[in-house]
């Protein structure tokens, strides 16, 4: 597994993190057994970063990391929240200094810790990132020794951009993957300039990337993949990065003649992920620790021969672009 810098923080992280959403909720059952299986399998394979969130399971997926902590002992890696998303409704207001404070005391009680080594802002409204006083709240938080680092978790490329003018903010999060291009265009070049770390979320396109999807595969009641196709939960550009189902799996089978016969689809979108530079970590999610170790072993994939890296890019104009590459 190999590093990479994490921005101006000083750590190095592995390319390949744990995303722990799928652990906590919006995935289907979820059972606790396995996912405090995959995340030690994932640690095992030497992932250092994981990235989780304070509403993933109403705090869960922070409670099942404390307990991979406390099992394990020794170094801790690099654990990423978030922070935001307990708001009954998204406004700048509900981003006080009081609440940003209580959900920081909560995260740390159930990551069981005395810092945060990041906390990163929910995919807040557009409009907070033009308030500099929220930004000015975390710093306060900083130097109270409450959290290392902060940065934010973006819904839009406009918004990664506003975001990263601030000089606290260490690290963007926001989808990228085969079928979400647009960051490429702008962000990368101004994030690598200002030295700040990219956190590639959603990189298998809620799974869609895999391969395993048929227009009949059936989704829980409690998988956001069923319930929030249209975006009646959360931003539609969460599930399966935006893109329709039927689109993304017609898309899906020009990719797979790409694949070769000694990996998977899903190993591959992983690795095409990692030929940009500008990337510091992706965050594949696992329930099992089958799936941890495939997102790991991703990382050893020879590059991207750049035939394979031009014809994904034609897919993704021909079928992807008119659907995702202006909403976000």
């Amino acid at each position: 597994m190999r590093s990479r810098q994490f921005g101006r923080t000083g750590r190095s992280v592995s390319e390949i993190g744990f995303g722990a959403w799928a652990i906590g909720a919006a995935w289907g059952e979820v059972n606790d057994e396995e996912a405090l299986a995959a995340l030690h399998t994932a640690l095992d394979t030497g992932v250092t970063f994981i990235d989780t969130a304070d509403v993933y399971g109403d705090g869960h997926s922070e409670q099942l990391i404390a307990k991979v902590m406390r099992e394990r002992g020794g170094e801790r890696p690099f654990i990423a929240t978030k922070a935001g998303r307990r708001l009954p409704q998204q406004s700048v207001e509900g981003y006080s200094a009081d609440n940003l404070a209580a959900w920081i005391e909560r995260s740390l009680k159930n990551l069981e810790t005395d810092v945060l080594d990041l906390v990163q802002l929910h995919c807040p409204p557009t409009d907070l990132y033009y308030h500099p006083e929220i930004f000015e709240r975390l710093d306060r938080l900083v130097e109270q020794g409450k959290i290392r680092n902060y940065g934010v978790s973006v819904e839009r490329v406009e918004e990664a951009l506003k975001a990263i003018e601030y000089p606290g903010v260490v690290s963007v999060q926001i989808i990228f993957n085969a079928f979400r291009q647009r960051p490429v265009e702008h962000f990368f070049e101004r994030a690598q300039e200002k030295n700040v770390a990219i956190i590639a979320r959603v990189p298998l396109a809620s799974g869609l990337l895999s391969g395993k999807f048929r227009k009949d595969t059936r989704f829980e009641a409690n998988d956001h993949r069923l319930f929030n196709r249209n975006g009646e939960a959360f931003d539609v550009g969460e599930t399966f990065s935006g893109v329709p189902y039927e689109v993304g799996l017609e898309a899906v089978e020009k990719v797979r003649p790409l694949v070769s016969d000694d990996t998977t689809m899903a190993k591959f979108a992983l690795r095409w992920i990692l030929m940009f530079d500008a990337i510091t970590v992706a965050i594949p999610g696992a329930r099992n620790p089958a799936q941890a170790r495939s997102n790991a072993e991703a990382a050893d994939l020879a590059p991207l021969p750049e035939q394979a890296m031009a014809e994904i890019r034609k897919i993704y104009d021909a079928y992807i672009r008119q659907y995702v590459h202006q909403r976000w």
